[in-house]
């Protein structure tokens, strides 16, 4: 049997691309053609009219429903089904069983736009195509392309009948909107290339889609027939240049709407898929299209409407169709085609022409060797790791800025903002609020009426508005409601504060906005996904650049491919570990370790951060405050950082003081407290002092000679309340005398220097911290919030942190039995940091891992972080140096450094360009430059009794570390 020249055509249509073997398509075309015309040439005439029709079916539909698909595919012979509503692995078990009963295998198709959850539950919905027609990155279309298309193929699905190449050009438009890429025709065009090549990477076959064009109209083709009433230049250089250009590209198919276009089709009313004019002329010839024609679904009113049962069919196959898509009676429609077969309306060359088009299309997905579907592992392989990066990747690509004045996002100079957050719209917005404040203190208000929330937001220089709608489909309401217009407008009209409108809906929603002259700035998140919330919180913050372009016209001041970019402001964003090297399952053994070092008692609870390339990709709470409590830890929980307080705290002064000229690195304890004249230390220089190396006592056990025969504070030196000359607070009910703070540098004073050279001391930073504040006549903690704390964002780190936080907010240090005798709660565990009223240069702070992370980080960026330079690279790099290594003493200036040799502070992989430090309550953070990584781990492993070492012994957290270090892929 001589194949026919359409056929021959389609074969070449789909393995070339522009006069070039296409490099998407490894297929057998002898072999294909020989399995087609075998097939064919064993087919009854009934059977190959049945191959034209592919009916609806739902994976929940009840037995009967099942009964009749079968029906039809035993008796009639369809050609394939197409899936609508259900869940995976129930459409699985059905393909699976419609495929046993059909002699030729079933094409299985579904409308997949943004992956297989627009039909099927517990499956993934990757973004919308308006969402994707912001991403300037066409590369990451087709990576979402592909992985639709992957997702269709694990399933059994054939064609899935995407890309949506309308042109949306009117925002009424009740059944396209965010399926459209947008409203820019090259745009469009792009986007649809690059989606379509992704899915046919997979072995997907595509379908553009609503052909002409259903992008400017306001009337639904599910209920009536819209009508396209546009001059044939104006569908040439709009509705049919993405066509064009996507034919050129080797599209497998094409879905013709249920449309009227009067300068296409002469009948009038006639719809574009009963039209031999709009798809024989137009489509077939003037645009040389060869692939597969599909009907948009038969029953919808748009053209159930136009003829009988069954004439309605053969219309449309007449016209040009190959497939009959969701005929409303199959049997009938069947009847008609067979008549006008036998009357010679159908020739048999026309029959072959579309059966063996099928066909073809068959053997390019391999039905030739058909598999049933394997439903292990279906549910994980739909719902993987790999779909939430690439989800997360287009939608930091995609989030908008269309307008920025006075450059106020990204948010700088966070200690000058007082932050407020307005929630808009009907779906959530946690994530939002959740994410933003873990930049800065972000308040939400809410009020009744506008008055009350207009005086409650008067306390806030910046407000934040954001319009939260449903992401559950791209047809839910997503416009402003008339009260929220009307506050909006009033809250704009309140210039003390700046105002920060973003948009979780459609970008049409902007339209009902009378005026932006008063918003300041305005930010498209397109969809209220949980991630499009919580990356459109970084970009505010700076933790990402923005780059989306706007797909439409959304406002007379926002007019499509509007676009903002904005920088970077390096500050921590949240991201998956696979983002930034690193693997998800070996990082997991942290879970693990964790849990099996709460299970030993080595502590009962603890934070851990692992951040590496400027991204957060661990940030989780472990156990509970104490053994016996009930709440679990979670990341916002403080700790008592120990030791640490010295590299957050004090060491940034003296760094800053250095940068300033207002110490020098050998500069004597004589000159920077003269009292020390007379003493062994007054040759003691900053940098010994700093590197370990002064010889310098480890520390000083101030508060036993505060104690009275009974080893309780002494009333000579404790009141239980604050009076005239005992104010400050050492713990709940202890106050100590103003005057012991003298008594301590005096004893300072009166301290021999140690024989050997190199030995850990808390000393230095005592004499550091003196001279910190006579410097800027300032205490430590002031001095440090001001300086970093505030601006860095690093909300939940603090000094006395009961002065801002509430109680079970922070973590239990130890049940002291020997000083305080109380719970030490809020209180800074170190005795010498507690009786200088819980400032210490060496002991007092408290904070979060993801605080801690955030100064680390600084540190690893030379010194700048949120845009702004708080070090100098070079000051960095000084004190980060071993000077005393060729003396056994592996310390920077401040800086815990890992040993020449390994073992020491850090596990064995860190460079030695790393550094860190760990404090006595059981905490711990490195940054390493080399694999631009920073680690984080806080317990409070002296709860409920310091003498508790376990931790210590075990060297869990360098065994974490090295854990951390050996999931880095590659």
């Amino acid at each position: 049997m001589r194949i026919n020249y359409l056929v021959l055509l389609f074969i070449l249509s789909i393995y070339t691309v522009h006069g070039q073997i296409n490099p998407l398509v490894t297929v057998d075309t002898l072999a294909q053609k020989n399995w087609v015309e075998t097939t064919y040439s064993q087919m009854s005439l009934d059977e190959r009219l049945g191959q034209l029709f592919m009916v609806m079916v739902t994976s929940d539909q009840d037995k009967a429903s099942t009964e009749r698909t079968k029906k039809l595919i035993k008796e009639h012979h369809i050609g394939g089904v197409i899936f609508s509503t259900g869940g995976p692995v129930r459409q699985a078990q059905l393909t699976n069983d419609f495929q046993r009963n059909s002699k030729v295998p079933l094409m299985i198709g579904m409308d997949a736009e943004w992956g297989l959850a627009m039909r099927l539950d517990s499956t993934y919905a990757f973004p919308w195509n308006m969402t994707l027609g912001a991403i300037k990155d066409n590369a990451i279309v087709e990576k979402v392309g592909h992985r639709i298309g992957e997702h269709a193929k694990r399933l059994g699905v054939h064609i899935n009948f995407a890309p949506d190449i309308d042109i949306n050009i009117n925002p009424q438009n009740p059944i396209i909107g965010n399926r459209s890429f947008g409203e820019d025709r090259e745009n469009v065009a792009q986007k649809g290339i690059a989606y379509m090549r992704g899915m046919e990477k997979a072995g997907v076959l595509s379908s553009g889609k609503h052909f002409p064009g259903h992008g400017d109209t306001a009337v639904d083709s599910h209920k009536a027939l819209p009508v396209i009433d546009f001059t044939r230049e104006r569908l040439d250089s709009i509705e049919l240049y993405p066509y064009r250009k996507l034919i050129k590209e080797g599209l497998s198919s094409v879905m013709v709407a249920h449309l009227s276009v009067p300068s296409l089709e002469i009948k009038e009313g006639h719809p574009s898929s009963l039209s031999e004019q709009i798809i024989g002329d137009v489509l077939q010839e003037q645009l040389n299209f060869k692939g597969l024609v599909f009907t948009d679904a038969l029953n919808m009113k748009g053209v159930s409407n136009f003829a009988k049962e069954g004439e309605v069919e053969l219309s449309a196959f007449l016209a040009g169709n190959d497939i009959l898509l969701m005929p409303l009676d199959v049997a009938k429609a069947k009847v008609k085609l067979l008549e006008a077969y036998n009357k010679g309306r159908i020739t048999e060359n026309r029959l072959a022409t579309s059966v063996k088009k099928i066909l073809m299309a068959k053997y390019k997905v391999g039905l030739n060797a058909y598999k049933p579907i394997d439903t292990k592992n279906l549910y994980e392989e739909l719902n993987s790791l790999e779909d939430d990066i690439l989800y997360e990747e287009a939608i930091e690509n995609a989030i908008t800025v269309v307008k920025n004045d006075f450059s106020l996002m990204a948010i700088k100079k966070l200690e000058n903002k007082k932050i407020a957050y307005v929630k808009f719209g009907d779906a959530e917005s946690d994530p939002f609020l959740r994410e933003l404040n873990k930049y800065a203190t972000v308040t939400q208000i809410n009020g009744k009426d506008i008055t009350t929330l207009k005086q409650k937001l008067s306390e806030y220089n910046l407000v934040i508005i954001g319009l939260h709608k449903s992401n559950e489909s791209p047809w839910k309401a997503y416009k402003f409601n008339k009260n929220e217009l009307t506050w909006l407008g009033e809250i704009a009209k309140e210039r003390t504060s700046n105002l920060i409108l973003a948009v979780f809906a459609k970008p049409y929603a902007l339209l009902e906005v009378p005026s932006f002259d008063s918003i300041d700035a305005v930010i498209l998140g397109y969809q209220n996904s949980e991630l499009a919330q919580e990356k459109t919180a970084q970009v505010i913050f700076g933790a990402l650049p923005a780059k989306g372009i706007l797909p439409v016209t959304s406002h007379r001041d926002f007019p499509v491919n509007t676009t903002i970019p904005l920088e970077s402001l390096m500050r921590l964003g949240y991201s998956f570990p696979e983002r930034v090297g690193i693997s998800s399952s070996k990082l997991a053994k942290v879970d693990e370790m964790v849990k099996n070092g709460i299970d030993s008692l080595m502590f009962p609870g603890a934070q851990i951060v692992v951040a590496r390339k400027g991204k957060v990709v661990y940030n989780k709470g472990f156990g509970k405050p104490t053994y016996d409590s009930e709440e679990k830890i979670t990341p916002d929980h403080i700790y008592d950082l120990a030791s640490i307080t010295k590299i957050l705290a004090t060491l940034p002064m003296v760094m800053k003081m250095e940068e300033e000229g207002k110490i020098a690195l050998d500069n004597t304890f004589e000159e920077l407290i003269p009292d020390y004249s007379d003493t062994e230390l007054k040759n003691v220089t900053v940098l010994k002092a700093l590197s370990h190396y002064g010889r310098l006592p480890a520390w000083i056990a101030f508060y036993i000679n505060t104690l009275d025969e009974k080893r309780k504070p002494s009333n000579q030196f404790y009141r239980s309340q604050p009076t005239n000359g005992f104010s400050v607070k050492v713990a709940d009910q202890l106050f100590i005398s103003d005057m012991y703070k003298d008594s301590i540098y005096n004893r300072i004073g009166r301290q021999h220097l140690k024989s050997n050279r190199y030995r850990y001391s808390d000393i230095a930073y005592y004499v550091m911290k003196k001279y910190i504040e006579d410097t800027y006549k300032k205490r430590l903690d002031s001095l440090a919030d001001e300086f970093l704390y505030k601006p860095i964002g690093a909300t939940h780190t603090s000094f006395n942190p009961l002065d801002r936080f509430l109680k079970g907010d922070i973590v239990p240090s130890e049940e002291d039995n020997y000083y305080r005798y109380q719970t030490v709660q809020g209180y800074v565990h170190d005795m010498g940091a507690a009786m200088q009223g819980g400032v210490g240069g060496h002991a007092g702070l408290f904070s979060n891992a993801n605080d801690v992370a955030k100064i680390m980080q600084m540190y690893l960026q030379n010194g700048f972080y949120g845009g702004q330079q708080f070090l100098e690279a070079r000051t960095i790099k000084k004190f980060n140096t071993c000077y005393f290594c060729d003396r056994n003493v592996r310390r920077g200036i401040g800086f815990d450094k890992p040993e020449p040799n390994g073992g020491g502070p850090a596990c064995s992989l860190v460079s030695r360009k790393s550094f860190g430090h760990s404090g006595f309550t059981g905490t711990y953070t490195w940054a390493d430059p080399e694999k631009d990584l920073v680690y984080v781990f806080l317990s409070n492993r002296t709860y409920p009794s310091a003498s508790n070492t376990l931790l210590v012994k075990s060297g869990l957290r360098t065994r974490i570390q090295k854990a951390i270090y050996e999931s880095i892929i590659n």
